[in-house]
């Protein structure tokens, strides 16, 4: 048997390589926040957060890649949104949640977040 051929970096498409790029980036940010942070967490909290920061990176170097030309500006927003991801995506869950409970709402006929009053429940003016 022979061994297989050795990987050529050229093969692979620009794209694949700068989310690879980019999800270690994030990665590596949102290691050294941990790194630096004095609050006891577990084996399995800290894989959650590091992928999470992997994933928002590469999908922030996705979206960036025609706004930001300059390499270095590039990396910088990478590994700035991998050293914030846990509060960047509370951020958007909240938004999205808060969207869709209103989107909800208007189709229902409620007021957001469920507040709307049940039919014959109304307060009486005495």
């Amino acid at each position: 048997m022979s061994p297989p051929p050795p990987i050529d970096p050229e093969s692979f498409q620009k794209e694949l390589k700068d989310g690879v790029i980019a999800s270690i980036l994030g990665g590596l940010a949102m290691t050294s926040r941990l790194l630096l942070s004095q609050e006891p967490v577990s084996v399995g909290w800290v894989v959650r957060r590091v992928l999470a920061a992997a994933i928002t990176a590469a999908l922030v170097g996705y979206a960036i890649t025609d706004y930001i030309e300059s390499p270095g500006l590039r990396m910088g927003a990478i590994g700035a949104i991998g050293y914030c991801a846990p509060e960047a995506l509370d951020y958007l869950l909240k938004a999205f949640k808060a969207r869709a409970e209103k989107e909800v709402g208007a189709i229902a006929g409620k007021k957001p977040h469920g507040k709307s009053k049940a039919p014959g429940k109304a307060k009486r003016k005495r």
